[in-house]
């Protein structure tokens, strides 16, 4: 297969962690015989400095002619302590997301084995996590009607959904189910908001095309409490805009690393793929960034393309990296590998699946040909 794919690196730490990202699809490229062809484009405080626009055309553009867009991370502290700037890293990501017409978000969250003592919560209750939440990503009270008044002292936002932007992230969501456990769970607060309860009414008239998909709802308030309290009940999350963001947030601290989570915004024409962390300034240029997340972002994004085995070597060798120690400091405290080291032994596995236990025993032995 030949697949055309826009990296934008962005800033901080984006250049470094999708650098890895790149090759692991390059190994995956080499051993099931496919053509990726990398172009790359600028967006967020780089695109900026550059540009004048947080969001050139030329990158707009190449996202747009491309079969699908992997992404670094954005935003810079000269940006972000200086609230009053009218031009800003971020309005170039939601700018894409708009002209892209990335409507879903998809976040997995898994608690793996080998982390859950990182996490703050007890292993009893996180073991055996595994969530799927799918997010609307292009609507709600993000994108309504600001207003603010003359003297200052009252502000309001507004809150829209149709339910034609229901039904196409609702349709996603149960499919997601049907090949995962059979469960979805609706999150919203149709108790009290005239938009959940239109959540609710489209969703559950659509269950009926999906009857092998058991569908169930909590109001917002109780699904963060329960996402704590007993994660493993979740299969698939579908909520809407500014729900999803609070818990997608909420359910990365299950993992252990924020630096292990990627996600996927899927449009009708356009995919965009990349993880959930910020651009660590602190960490840019010193290579101890965490790349596992933007690796699985790739992974994501064979996914999409319907390359499952693909996606699936990328997994196990992320899960034997973990396994093995041969990650960054946020998780191996004690003997830490940088972040182009664990790129390259992502990208040796991919390449080796077959032929790689005489470099695990060296890696123990630190003699590792590929470290």
């Amino acid at each position: 297969m030949k697949v055309n794919i826009a990296i934008i690196p962005g800033d901080g730490i984006g250049p470094e962690v999708t650098e890895q990202a790149k090759k692991a699809l390059n190994a995956i490229a080499n051993v099931f015989d496919h053509t990726f062809l990398f172009k790359e484009g600028l967006m967020g405080a780089c695109a900026i400095d550059e540009t004048g626009t947080p969001l050139p055309d030329k990158t707009l553009n190449l996202c747009k002619e491309s079969d699908a867009v992997l992404f670094g991370a954005i935003g810079d502290p000269k940006y972000d302590e200086d609230p009053t700037l009218k031009v800003r890293p971020e309005q170039g990501l939601l700018k894409l997301r708009k002209e892209l017409g990335l409507f879903c978000n998809i976040r997995p969250v898994k608690a793996y084995e080998t982390l859950i003592h990182n996490s703050p919560l007890k292993e009893e209750r996180i073991k055996g996590t595994d969530i799927s939440i799918y997010r609307e990503l292009t609507g709600g009270i993000y994108f309504g009607t600001k207003e603010l008044s003359k003297d200052g002292t009252i502000a309001k936002d507004g809150c829209t959904y149709s339910v034609e932007e229901i039904e196409r992230i609702a349709h996603l969501a149960f499919q997601a189910a049907q090949s995962r456990q059979k469960k979805l769970t609706l999150v919203d607060k149709a108790n009290v908001l005239e938009t959940s309860r239109l959540w609710r009414k489209t969703v559950t008239s659509l269950a009926v095309q999906y009857p092998d998909v058991r569908l169930d709802y909590l109001f917002v308030d109780n699904a963060a409490m329960q996402l704590i309290l007993n994660p493993k009940q979740f299969d698939v999350i579908l909520t809407e805009n500014l729900f999803g963001d609070i818990l997608s947030d909420e359910a990365s601290v299950i993992g252990g690393s924020i630096g292990l989570l990627a996600s996927a915004s899927i449009g009708k024409n356009n995919a965009l793929f990349e993880p959930i962390h910020g651009s660590f300034p602190q960490a840019k240029g010193k290579d101890i960034a965490n790349p596992l997340a933007s690796i699985l972002s790739a992974a994501m994004l064979l996914e999409h393309l319907g390359l499952h085995e693909e996606a699936g070597a990328i997994d196990k060798a992320v899960q034997k990296s973990l396994e093995l120690g041969i990650t960054t400091e946020d998780i191996n405290f004690e003997k830490p590998f940088s972040t182009s080291k664990v790129g390259d032994f992502i990208a040796d596995y991919v390449n080796n699946q077959e032929d790689t236990d005489i470099n695990f025993q060296n890696i123990h032995m630190g003699q590792s040909t590929i470290i």
